[in-house]
């Protein structure tokens, strides 16, 4: 079916307006930065917990990896939502998300049983978040937002 034919759907059209709308886009990009906007504000309310979060990860000095991603999460969660220079928001998260990842979901290296079936899934939950990014950046940029 071509676009054309979704159009003459009655049904089909109202769900591209709904769906097409700027205040489904606009809650579409705040789900999707909802954890780069949860995990920056416990960040700050729980600043020792951060610190103890970057150094379980081996991130020294923990207070400047703390500190930096709170202002990175925020900035970019700012961007995407925004829509200023999305593409680049969007693409940072994508980054920033894979390297985060592969630091502290190294499924490979748990011993078999429930603990490493949810490293697991959340790993490839990432990767999927990841490629989300990826998507939301080439839309902005093939419509010429981002220029």
């Amino acid at each position: 079916m071509t676009y054309q034919s979704h159009m003459s759907n009655p049904v089909l059209s109202g769900l591209a307006r709904l769906i097409g709308s700027p205040v489904a886009r606009t809650l579409a990009l705040i789900a999707l930065c909802a954890a780069y906007i949860q995990g920056p504000l416990t960040k700050i309310f729980d600043f020792n917990g951060a610190l103890a979060e970057m150094d379980h990860f081996g991130l020294h000095p923990a207070a400047f990896f703390a500190v930096a991603v709170i202002v990175f999460e925020l900035v970019a969660s700012t961007m995407v939502v925004s829509g200023f220079l999305r593409w680049a928001g969007a693409l940072a998260f994508a980054g920033f998300t894979l390297l985060a990842t592969f630091i502290a979901l190294r499924f490979w290296e748990m011993a078999p049983g429930m603990d490493r079936m949810m490293a697991t899934n959340a790993f490839f939950e990432h990767l999927g978040l990841a490629g989300a990014f990826i998507l939301v950046a080439a839309i902005d940029l093939n419509k010429g937002a981002g220029k």
